[in-house]
């Protein structure tokens, strides 16, 4: 599934809490194209369902409502369920709804996008290590780097949330 995290504006008749700011797909298109490409290509090779709740979480730890908008309904295309999206924000407390790789690749990304808490562990490390073999662990590790870069356009430019379709992709 491929996603484009294009800017939106508020429905007429409808103002957003925090207006939008900028658009890098419309300013930088040069930009935008390369990062949808690097988002791409971080994900080859894992399970899509894996990367939206890895998009997901990051999503929510770096406070991105476009992106949490356009990955939870991507991930529900998918096939996910609504419990396992909504439980993400308490995944630690809820385990047993995902499997020890998800929680392996959760623990990772929370661990990369929280970098103020100091570099990522080594037992997050090694747990991943034991859940995805070297290739996979990079390209995880490419993922959640990319939507964490796709959060800060979406936060700093204050895209508007809850006008995302699954299928509306430009890529």
């Amino acid at each position: 599934m491929t996603t484009t995290h294009e800017h939106h504006h508020a429905p007429t008749g409808l103002a957003p809490e925090h207006p939008a700011r900028i658009s890098v797909s419309q300013l930088l298109p040069d930009v935008y194209k390369a990062m949808i490409r690097l988002d791409i290509a971080a994900r080859k090779g894992l399970d899509p369902v894996l990367v939206e709740l890895v998009k997901i979480r990051a999503s929510q730890l770096n406070r991105c409502a476009f992106c949490l908008d356009m990955h939870s309904k991507d991930a529900l295309a998918a096939g996910e369920s609504v419990e396992r999206i909504v439980q993400l924000g308490a995944w630690e407390e809820s385990q047993h709804f995902y499997t020890g790789k998800e929680l392996a690749a959760l623990a990772l990304t929370d661990a990369v996008t929280v970098l103020t808490d100091g570099f990522v562990p080594d037992e997050v490390y090694a747990k991943a290590a034991e859940h995805f073999e070297e290739t996979e662990l990079a390209q995880l590790i490419a993922a959640i780097t990319v939507i964490n870069a796709w959060n800060r356009f979406g936060v700093t430019g204050r895209l508007v949330p809850g006008h995302y379709t699954p299928g509306d992709h430009k890529s």
